[in-house]
């Protein structure tokens, strides 16, 4: 399974932004993470981050025919992008919304994703662990 990895604004500020909600380890390293549970999954990734709007929809649509499914962290776009929602809805890749935090429980305005209805799945609040269960998720689309 060909996984597209996408990480939105100011994630390569990792291990540097408050730390305290979003850990202390740099989008090096989560990203070495993920590619080793992807590894032990069998799943082929490309991973990006773009602090830009239309860049992320750039990436969206230059591997929509590369990749089998999409696990996307939009950080701030998650509360207004129609723009990404609308691209995720009409590239038909299988989405699964990924944050490190738990958006749930922080400012109201953080609490609203745009980008979840045309998720298939949304994992948030446990840090890297979001992400190897959205990994998880996109296998298990492949054995059905």
């Amino acid at each position: 399974m060909n996984i597209l990895i996408i990480h939105g604004p100011n994630l390569h500020l990792l291990g540097r932004r408050k730390p305290e909600i979003y850990g202390t380890a740099t989008l090096a390293r989560l990203n070495s993470e993920i590619k080793k549970h992807a590894a032990g999954l069998g799943a082929k990734l490309r991973v990006f981050q773009s602090n830009s709007e239309g860049g992320i929809i750039d990436l969206l649509t230059a591997n929509a025919s590369w990749a089998d499914a999409l696990v996307i962290n939009p950080a701030a776009y998650t509360h207004y992008s129609y723009a990404i929602r609308d691209a995720i809805e009409a590239l038909e890749l299988p989405a699964v919304e990924v944050h490190l935090s738990e958006i749930a429980k922080r400012e109201p305005f953080r609490r609203i994703s745009v980008i979840k209805p045309v998720c298939r799945a949304q994992f948030k609040g446990e840090g890297p662990l979001s992400y190897f269960k959205a990994l998880e998720f996109c296998a298990s689309l492949e054995k059905k």
